[in-house]
């Protein structure tokens, strides 16, 4: 039977502070750190191990692809465990929440939730401003300050915003090639066409990725600015490849005017330097190519001259070369004449000549000795004429004599004749035939005594000819 006296025994009573409670704010707020905090405060270790886990994996495929869909899917993500912990929370999902109260718990995950909002939002905050100094410096054209401004991102940065550090990263590969298209460059400037090349290819790819315009244009710039080199040639070599390089209609097309600017010069002054090589054909092409294409250039006069002087000097070493080739002692000259532009015209007075025999063992081939020495041109570039002498052959008989051999006693009747020599007389200025005649030299004949073989016929005999002879029948030739 009860005892209705007997007391019925008081409830707990636990403080406020120490009720059990399944706080939904408290873990939503300590899952928007994506550690699992959350989920450890509902006992959910394994949700809590499982959210850490993707977490990792989602910001490590966003930092090594800085692909912004990755970045959506960070977002996705945090939204989703936020979501779910407090729709857990709510449900009373869980193994209890544990005693305390549901200020602490919320300070708890406010402790480690707000740490990390707040990394994130300082280093997206400096990502940009580093993303902004990189943009200035490349709009700029300075690729240093480019560099200078990426090298402060790190890992932290690439986790807050990682397509951001990532564009850095792609502006910084952007001035490395340039970096490579500016060495190639500075090669190109000794005359390689190869590094040119190369090097204008690189600009150009780098120029169509947008935003690059005035870090290629700096890089250009600076090429440019290397022209004209020290040696001519080499930066004929470098204005001719920019001068035949397909236009572009961009930046690159500067190029072409300081091609314009510079290669007058270069010409001009790789055409000297060629002359003094005595690099006589080359030479004129430089000279000549600066007159076809800026004729109107004030290195005009100087090129016209450049190129008659150098045509002068290919055309005395093609005389020269012919007068002292060909068989014998008679040159090739003689079968194949050729022009030096460069000697004086034949007119009145003395035309001073080369003389050539048809061979040094005939009769003519003594006759230089005897002319005089106004007639004689030292060489090629002193000479008016060119006389080439044939083989002598017996002119018209001159008298008859009767000699009497002196081992039988026979007696000879011996004729002795003028000196018939053909000969070729070319103007050196044109190398034209004017004369193509006979000299015939007389003497004296009939001498009292002269030598012949025994027992063979004495035969025709030449005059003995004189000095003055000689030079008689040559002065037509040489003296108007």
């Amino acid at each position: 039977m009860n005892d209705p006296t007997r007391a019925v025994p008081d409830m707990p009573n636990y403080p406020p502070d120490e009720v059990r409670v399944n706080d939904p704010f408290a873990v939503a707020l300590g899952n928007a750190s994506l550690l699992g905090v959350g989920y450890l405060m509902l006992r959910r270790r394994p949700l809590a191990l499982a959210a850490v886990v993707v977490s990792v994996v989602l910001v490590s495929r966003l930092v090594s692809t800085a692909d912004s869909a990755y970045e959506v899917a960070v977002l996705v993500w945090w939204v989703a465990v936020v979501g779910h912990g407090w729709f857990l929370a709510r449900r009373g999902g869980g193994g209890g929440g544990g005693r305390g109260s549901a200020r602490g718990r919320r300070l708890v995950a406010l402790g480690v939730t707000l740490p990390v909002l707040l990394a994130v939002g300082l280093l997206r905050f400096d990502a940009s401003r580093i993303g902004q100094s990189v943009t200035d410096a490349r709009e700029r054209g300075d690729c240093a300050g480019v560099l200078s401004a990426q090298d402060e991102v790190w890992f932290g940065h690439r986790i807050a915003d990682a397509p951001l550090s990532a564009r850095g990263d792609d502006v910084v590969r952007a001035c490395d090639r340039l970096r490579t298209a500016r060495t190639d460059l500075a090669t190109a400037l000794s005359g390689d066409t190869d590094a040119l090349k190369q090097g204008f290819g690189t600009l150009a790819s780098v120029l169509a990725e947008p935003g690059n315009e005035k870090t290629v244009e700096t890089t250009l710039d600076g090429f440019l600015r290397g022209l004209p080199t020290k040696d001519s040639c080499e930066t004929v070599t470098v204005t001719d490849w920019l001068h035949d390089r397909r236009r572009s209609d961009d930046v690159l097309d500067r190029s072409a005017g300081t091609a314009e600017r510079t290669a007058p010069g270069a010409l001009v002054g790789c055409g000297d330097d060629l002359m003094a090589d005595d690099s006589w054909e080359q030479a004129r092409t430089h000279y000549q190519q600066l007159l076809d294409r800026y004729p109107d250039d004030e290195l005009a006069d100087r090129a016209r001259k450049g190129a008659r002087k150098a045509t002068l000097s290919i055309e005395l070493a093609n005389v020269r070369n012919l007068l002292s080739g060909g068989t014998d002692t008679q040159p090739e000259y003689c079968s194949h004449p050729a022009k030096y532009s460069g000697a004086k015209p034949v007119g009145k007075g003395t035309n001073r000549a080369l003389f050539y025999a048809s061979d040094e063992y005939s009769i003519a081939s003594d006759y230089p000795k005897r002319f005089p020495g106004s007639w004689k041109a030292g060489d090629a570039d002193d000479a008016v004429l060119v006389v080439c002498m044939g083989e002598e052959t017996h002119g018209p008989s001159v008298e008859t004599c009767p000699y009497e051999s002196e081992s039988s006693g026979a007696l000879s009747y011996v004729s002795f004749h003028k000196i018939e020599i053909p000969v070729k007389v070319y103007e050196m200025r044109t190398g034209k035939l004017i004369a193509d005649r006979t000299v015939r030299i007389g003497g004296t004949s009939c001498p009292s005594v002269f030598y012949a073989e025994a027992g063979s016929d004495p035969g025709p005999r030449y005059v003995d000819a004189s000095k003055s002879d000689v030079n008689a029948a040559f002065r037509p030739l040489v003296v108007r």
